[in-house]
């Protein structure tokens, strides 16, 4: 009993002072464990703990300049925000119209591409009353001059300052309540939501184009991966993960071994790229990690991430804390190979959608203003984040991912199963009347529209078909058949010339082929670009090989988003091309869906006598034009306007089950294609 009646005090003593405890300062302890909890709109950056005092009274003076607490330094413009300091209202009419103030002085030649690029695009505007962002390039200090404020500067409400390098030309003018566009900006300074944080340009960047990623092996690499260090004085050290030593200088007293003496001017072909968060200059380095496919690991960057606001970085860079070396090794070490080929993958993708030219960085920084217009919703981030990217995925088309041809995989759904198909009826304006019977005999045909494109008038009657038929008075333009029309109903597009001849076994068999490749285009004639030694340049070949790049639009299935892209996304000059050269419009629709997809057409089989008597290209003169193949001009100033060849040759051929083997024409879907 006595026993009991002990343990029965101890256990009371107990209690009383735990709760004691609690009431004298239990709270607080727990106050000290939470993190604070980050405020809306406020900039992301590494924690500052509150406990911060009491470490300090066990530590000696400096060494913990990291964790102590240090007063907020506010940020360029005040208190600016999004819905505070910019004015919608003048972007409801025509969307995003973007006026460039003229230079004030010398501009550098990254000032030029800057200026090609929003002038070529569908922003820009020559008209500051019209606009709905008015655009100011703070010039370089290599150029001797500063920008000044100009006259409808407006407090700097709707503008937006561009600022290419992180040390530009000191300021001249408050910028109030005016944007910053500035190239690897500080956390401190950076206004999330508000400013747009740029990549660090090198000078020599192309305008348009830019060359591609230069990972060579997907795949990881079998053994020990590598790792790349950016040293302060230029060029990379290679390193590797299995070492026991720790690759960073001044953080390990470990020997560092014989495995780390290698020292590169170039990046070399490593797995992950360790990339300093202290030097805005290390920055530069960013771009170069992610063009060669090295994984950027960023040790605590001081520095905002390109475009940061739409991409998501943890999808291809890791940030890690400089003051953990060994963990940092530990956990590269210990990644799966399946995560590394993820994050690799990634890395071209974002170098390829976003930063490999100069034309791609600016649209992307008026792309995501133009997304703050529209709302979260214009671009979702799975339009930002997988190919082709936000660029290539108008928001004027659709918000919704299902919409586009790219994303049907993803989103486990598949295109509808009816087609619509477009008839081009240029000179002499004849009416295509067995084109129409055996389109109309498809029992995958929605509609069929005739775009007629002649000076001859419309004719009083049509033949009578099971589905409806609509007759579009064109503007006499070879253009004109890629117009997104709106009374195009479907997603997949039959474009067929009026001298087209095909069956309806023919028609019916490629559109199956297409509701399996929604994003590519399905065609019947082929055609093909090859490097000119002699000239110098591409050349173009329409003979019947077995290798193929180009589908003639005259016979060919693809998604009716490309109609808005060719429209609105290709540079007015080009548009203007294929209607001075009508031979040229195969050639330029083709090069559009290889620069979006990055993958050749599909050719399906074609009966060898029409074959025969097809036209090459539609806008020739008489009953049965001509052949006449674009000519290498046509092919070299579209690549000159890409900055690239994106045409991919291909050698792939889809035919039905049982094509031409030896078994009876009963076990055949499809046996029309088989007839002489």
């Amino acid at each position: 009993m006595q026993s009991w009646r002990r343990r029965k005090s101890l256990w009371l003593a107990l209690s009383a002072s735990w709760l004691l405890l609690v009431l004298l300062g239990g709270f607080s302890l727990l106050r000290l464990a939470l993190p604070p909890r980050p405020r809306p709109g406020a900039s992301q950056g590494w924690p500052r703990w509150l406990d911060a005092e009491l470490l300090q009274s066990f530590s000696q003076a400096g060494e913990l300049p990291e964790d102590a607490a240090s007063p907020p330094q506010a940020p360029h413009g005040g208190s600016c925000n999004w819905g505070a300091c910019f004015d919608t209202s003048k972007c409801r009419g025509d969307g995003l119209k973007v006026f460039v103030y003229p230079a004030s002085g010398p501009i550098s030649e990254t000032h030029h591409k800057i200026l090609a690029s929003i002038e070529g695009s569908r922003f820009h505007t020559f008209s500051p009353a019209g606009a709905c962002l008015l655009l100011l390039l703070s010039l370089d200090a290599q150029t001797g001059e500063c920008s000044s404020m100009p006259l409808q500067w407006n407090r700097g409400r709707n503008h937006l300052v561009l600022r290419l390098h992180p040390a530009p030309c000191p300021k001249t003018f408050q910028l109030g309540q005016a944007m910053v566009a500035e190239a690897s900006p500080t956390v401190d300074s950076f206004r999330p939501g508000f400013d747009v944080a740029l990549p660090f340009l090198p000078e020599a960047h192309p305008l348009r184009g830019g060359a591609p990623g230069q990972l060579q092996q997907h795949s990881p690499q079998p053994g020990i991966a590598l790792l790349a260090l950016e040293e302060e004085r230029g060029g990379w050290r290679t390193a590797d993960t299995g070492s026991s030593a720790c690759p960073w200088d001044a953080h390990c007293e470990q020997d560092p071994g014989s495995r780390q003496t290698q020292r590169r001017e170039t990046l070399p072909n490593a797995t992950f790229c360790l990339i300093s968060g202290h030097r805005p200059e290390a920055a530069s380095r960013f771009l170069q990690a992610l063009q060669a496919g090295c994984i950027p690991v960023l040790l605590s960057p001081r520095w905002e991430l390109p475009f940061s606001e739409v991409i998501d970085w943890t999808k291809a860079a890791i940030v890690a804390d400089e003051r953990l070396p060994l963990q940092v090794l530990a956990a590269l070490q210990e990644m799966s190979p399946a995560r590394v080929l993820a994050l690799r993958q990634q890395t071209q993708f974002l170098w390829d959608a976003y930063f490999s030219s100069v034309e791609k960085v600016i649209h992307t920084t008026l792309e995501v203003i133009q997304d703050r217009i529209f709302g979260t919703s214009a671009h979702p981030s799975l339009l930002w984040n997988s190919p082709p990217g936000a660029l290539l995925a108008l928001s004027t088309f659709s918000t919704s991912p299902q919409d586009f041809p790219f994303y049907h995989l993803q989103q486990g759904s598949r295109p509808e199963g009816r087609f619509s198909a477009l008839i081009w009826v240029g000179p002499p304006g004849q009416p295509p009347l067995k084109l129409i019977q055996a389109v109309a005999g498809s029992q995958h045909c929605a509609q069929i529209l005739v775009l007629w494109s002649n000076e001859r008038p419309l004719p009083s009657s049509w033949p009578e078909t099971a589905m409806p038929l609509t007759v579009i008075d064109g503007h006499r333009k070879v253009s004109d058949r890629f117009f997104p029309y709106s009374t195009i109903r479907t997603d997949a597009i039959l474009s067929l010339d009026a001298h087209s001849s095909l069956s309806t076994s023919e028609v019916d068999f490629a559109f199956v082929v297409w509701q399996s490749f929604p994003e590519r285009m399905v065609g019947f004639l082929t055609s093909s670009h090859f490097w000119d030694e002699a000239h110098g340049g591409w050349g173009y070949t329409a003979e019947r090989t077995n290798e193929f790049s180009m589908v003639l639009t005259t016979a060919a299935f693809y998604h009716r988003y490309y109609h808005t892209l060719f429209t609105h996304s290709l540079p007015k000059v080009l548009r203007t091309l294929a209607d001075e050269a009508p031979t040229c419009v195969d050639v330029l629709m083709n090069f559009l869906v290889a620069a979006v997809t990055k993958l050749p057409p599909i050719k399906v089989p074609y009966s060898k006598q029409r074959q025969e008597a097809a036209p090459l290209a539609s806008g020739g003169p008489g009953p049965r034009p001509k052949p006449q193949a674009p000519s290498p001009d046509c092919v070299n100033q579209i690549a000159a306007a890409f900055g690239h060849m994106p045409l991919l040759s291909s050698r792939l051929r889809l035919d039905p089950v049982l094509f031409k083997d030896p078994v009876s024409v009963q076990r055949k879907k499809y046996r029309s294609l088989e007839k002489p």
